[in-house]
């Protein structure tokens, strides 16, 4: 009997080394951000990656699991990682966006990146935040369910992650440097790009598009992500129809479609049936304007290639939808609700403590060495206000009282009233400053969005770092305060962390502030980035340690 009970407690010690199954894990990766000659294009170039990889490797991980990253700078520009759409919940000193959160890793310099994916699960992507390396710098996190727990759709037979890009011959730095110089919009990239292939090209035969393979009858759940740099995109295959059933790692109730539309900075998973015997059938990712803006008109191709197919098979093609189409977009982007099950409910605040009013578009100032834009440089502005960045990151300024850093009086609504779709405006100037808006924790936030007509209107990806937030009401021309609020949907909004504002139209969006820190939301094409199309929000401390943000690691760059 004594030797069955020793047994047995050996049986428990040794069972207590191994995690059960719903338990998180800590999982680590190490990027190494390396120059890699890339050619693409027929054209080659000297290219930022990491690990040598473009685009970059994709983190698996579970629901609540802790990441560990270890970030090792070996290229002369200064680096730093944004993990897109993960909550950072208390640890805003992961979340990566450089001169906000932290100092950038200088040229030799290494980081560790330590958060946890808490509550979280579906696709999210990181990318640099700084300069425009995010151009080549990005990859997918896949974030599954804990072990156990379904999916609240069809469980699909195999998952894919597909990237969207865009690619210039040129080095992206010396784009924007020029555009900078000269006070005028940037060029154009020479090509959309589909998991780093631009697709079968006549100017250049040696170009592969990327091959989706597929087995018919089997359900493959597609992973997109947009991590263009300035430039809405459709996607579409040939003969089949998605069904969508999450955007930016938040679970909607499925619809169908055969056209995706996803801006930069969104993730969307689709299913996908192969229900066709063989055959293969083209992959298009083409952009999205409605508004008077010059894009690169490329369409990125792939194909969708049925197992048992001869390569030497035609393609079975498709039309992209035209550049301008705007009902294509406003039907996926109505289209999409909240799940609101009772395991996953949409707790949208029902009172608010913030009413704000933002507009968001272009502006003209002076600048007398733009000899290109006649003395004149284009900018971007929130409430016409152009963000200038810190040389002290905002978040370690906070933290430890540095005075002299920022202001906490950004505007709650824009310093003048105008038309703000419709007419010209006599004086398109902006002022400009490194002006944050103050929140108390678990404050709630009603912020309307509106685009402006301001030299043109256009569609706006504004991202909120540290939160998700959602779509209450969406519509063209003004925002009225009388009647709008009448259609707000408070029932089942889509959840997300990236939002589009519509071109010559206004967003509604809704939050609570319960991540302390200081939270970055800007426009997600990176050229209005670049020119002050941003802000950032400081949500003070609660009441005890769990409500107040986490001390900083004792590898935090400085400055």
């Amino acid at each position: 009997m004594k030797s069955h009970m020793v047994w047995f407690l050996f049986f428990v010690s040794f069972l207590s080394l191994f995690p059960a199954p719903s338990e998180s894990m800590v999982r680590h990766h190490k990027f190494n951000v390396v120059m890699k000659n890339m050619t693409k294009l027929c054209s080659s170039k000297p290219t930022v990656t990491v690990n040598g990889r473009y685009p970059g490797p994709t983190i698996y991980a579970r629901e609540d699991d802790t990441l560990l990253i270890k970030v090792v700078n070996h290229v002369k520009y200064n680096i730093s990682v944004h993990w897109h759409g993960v909550r950072q919940v208390r640890t805003g000193w992961a979340d990566g966006p450089a001169y906000i959160t932290q100092c950038p890793i200088q040229p030799g310099q290494v980081y560790t990146y330590n958060y946890t994916l808490t509550g979280q699960r579906g696709t999210l992507w990181w990318h640099a935040h700084i300069l425009w390396l995010r151009a080549t710098v990005y990859g997918a996190i896949v974030i599954l369910p804990k072990r156990g727990v379904p999916y609240p759709f069809l469980k699909p037979d195999h998952e894919k992650v597909i990237v969207l890009g865009e690619w210039w011959k040129s080095d992206t730095e010396n784009v924007i440097n020029e555009a900078l110089k000269s006070g005028l919009a940037p060029n154009v990239s020479d090509s959309h790009m589909i998991n780093g292939r631009p697709g079968l090209s006549k100017n250049c035969p040696s170009d592969q598009g990327y091959k989706l393979s597929v087995e018919n009858g089997k359900t493959y759940l597609l992973r997109l992500v947009n991590a263009a740099l300035n430039e809405e995109m459709f996607f579409k295959v040939a003969g089949h129809i998605f069904t969508v059933v999450e955007v930016d790692a938040c679970y909607v109730k499925p619809f169908k479609t055969d056209t995706i539309l996803i801006a930069p900075g969104q993730t969307t998973n689709v299913l996908l049936t192969a229900s066709k015997s063989a055959g293969k059938y083209l992959v298009t990712a083409s952009p999205f304007m409605d508004a008077p803006i010059a894009v690169d008109n490329a369409t990125a191709t792939a194909t969708l290639h049925y197992s048992g197919t001869l390569s030497s098979s035609p393609t079975i093609l498709t039309l992209p939808p035209p550049q301008n189409a705007t009902s294509i977009a406003n039907n996926f982007t109505k289209s999409l609700r909240s799940l609101n099950s009772k395991k996953y409910p949409a707790l949208v605040p029902t009172t608010i403590d913030h009413h704000l009013f933002f507009t968001v578009g272009l502006g003209l100032n002076s600048c007398p060495t733009c000899k290109a834009g006649n003395g004149s440089r284009v900018v971007a502005s929130i409430n016409n206000v152009t963000f200038i960045m810190p040389k002290i990151a905002l978040l370690p300024a906070h933290y430890f009282n540095i005075s002299g850093v920022f202001t906490t009086d950004f505007p709650k609504n824009p310093p003048h009233v105008f038309n703000y779709s419709g007419g010209s405006v006599t004086n398109m100037a902006t002022e400009t400053g490194t002006r944050l808006y103050k929140l108390p924790y678990n404050a709630t936030v009603q912020l309307v969005l509106q685009d402006t007509g301001v030299i043109a209107p256009e569609n706006h990806p504004i991202h909120l770092h540290g939160f998700n937030f959602f779509e209450v009401g969406r519509g063209l021309g003004n925002f009225n305060s009388k009647k709008d609020p009448n259609n707000f949907n408070l029932v089942d909004p889509v959840e997300r962390n990236t939002v589009g504002v519509p071109s010559g139209g206004w967003v509604v969006i809704r939050f609570r502030a319960d991540n302390p820190g200081v939270w970055f939301m800007h426009c997600h094409l990176e050229v209005h980035t670049t020119w002050g199309l941003k802000m950032a929000f400081l949500v003070e401390n609660g009441k005890g340690p769990n409500q107040s943000i986490l001390p900083p690691p004792k590898d935090l760059p400085k400055c």
